[in-house]
């Protein structure tokens, strides 16, 4: 039974606007103009809702989808979304042979990968009838991030054995692709310039990538002219940004032109008057000065709202905002709106378009003391995602 049969409106809410992330990726596009948008719909499209948001994405111009997984590349293959997909984490066990029947590129990062994808493509031609199978890679180099990636003393052979596998016809090496740190800007020019020179070698080794990139949202913001001119790249991976959100610090969505498309709504399920130095949720880390009125809202833990928000958050009501009292809990948290008229059934926002007049995901996530980053995409499953063209 769905909570949409259970409520009329489920109680917990992700309001996201598809036609925000299509409007975003659209202006996006025009900043990019000449380069290969790949829209980054993983971890449940940053909490949005993958399948929805890759199909605004999609409308609103990017060509590529990327995600972390190929469960995750499954789903939207399952879902009817047909274009050019690439995944790149994979435990040591995963079965290569989904993805590439269903012409899902394969990010590689080490040589057992690659040895692991052409031995799918073997075990996938046993029996076809259909003619040959081939797969498509795209090789992912570690610049200087020292996470996912082929090691820089692995690459020569890596380039090397991939080559052979073009020629015997069992993949093609589609892309070549890296990521920055964004730790400082001499960092970022230290690793532009070290997959400068991972791109001449492929190119030395015989390889011919169509898609180069190395730029996630912040990077791809911050390229400077000198960088595009070291850096010889025809595409960004655009994760944050499509959500309308700004991975850079002190720079908001609206100085960036996006429009933020998630509003995360929870309702008062209770209210109560209670007397002076009455405790309040877990632990009474927080107890009332006075006589007033406590709310309590059903969201909690459970659903993406850190217990580090506890009595520090600012949550909207009725236009006003009031500071989260006491402990998060797994269900719910309490507002202290003193004398104010709040009922049951208020919609209380945790965050949402500040030019609608509602806290933004970044004010949320700094008295959370995280990034924004973490807070969309920690919403949990029970928060109905309904989505909207507002």
């Amino acid at each position: 039974m769905t909570s949409e049969v259970l409520e009329q409106r489920p109680f917990r809410r992700a309001v996201v606007s598809t036609s925000a992330i299509a409007e975003n990726v659209r202006s996006l596009r025009a900043r990019f103009a000449g380069q290969t948008v790949i829209a980054v719909v993983k971890a449940n499209a940053y909490g949005h809702g993958a399948v929805a948001s890759a199909r605004a994405a999609l409308a609103g111009g990017a060509t590529w989808l990327g995600v972390a997984d190929l469960n995750e590349a499954i789903e939207l293959r399952s879902a009817g979304i047909d274009s050019s997909l690439l995944c790149w984490v994979h435990g040591p066990n995963t079965a290569f042979e989904y993805g590439i029947a269903k012409n899902i590129d394969i990010g590689v990062s080490s040589l057992a990968q690659l040895e692991a994808v052409a031995a799918a493509v073997a075990r996938l031609r046993l029996g076809n009838e259909a003619g040959p199978v081939t797969a498509m890679i795209q090789i992912k180099c570690d610049s200087g991030l020292s996470r996912n990636g082929v090691p820089s003393d692995q690459i020569t052979s890596v380039f090397s054995r991939a080559r052979e596998l073009e020629r015997a016809g069992v993949l093609r090496v589609r892309g070549l692709f890296s990521h920055l740190s964004n730790a400082s800007e001499a960092d970022d020019r230290e690793a532009i310039a070290a997959f400068a020179g991972i791109v001449k070698m492929a190119t030395d080794a015989g390889l011919e990538p169509d898609l180069i990139h190395i730029a996630a949202s912040a990077a791809a913001l911050s390229y400077s002219a000198e960088d595009l001119v070291v850096l010889p790249v025809n595409a960004v991976r655009l994760g944050l940004v499509i959500y309308g959100l700004s991975p850079l610090e002190g720079v908001t969505s609206a100085d960036l032109g996006l429009r933020p498309a998630m509003r995360l709504e929870g309702t008062v399920l209770n209210v109560k008057r209670v007397p002076a130095g009455a405790g309040v949720s877990y632990d009474y880390t927080y107890r009332t000065a006075g006589e007033t009125t406590l709310a309590l809202v059903g969201l909690g833990y459970a659903d993406g709202i850190p217990r580090a928000a506890s009595n520090s958050a600012q949550i909207s009501v009725r236009g006003r905002t009031y500071r989260i009292a006491g402990r998060v809990a797994m269900d719910q948290f309490v507002l202290d709106v003193g004398d104010d008229t709040v009922d049951v059934g208020d919609t209380a926002v945790i965050f949402g378009d500040p030019n609608d007049g509602y806290p933004s995901v970044e004010s949320f996530a700094e008295a959370c003391g995280t990034i924004n980053y973490e807070i969309v995409t920690r919403v949990g499953p029970r928060a109905y995602r309904e989505y909207t063209t507002e």
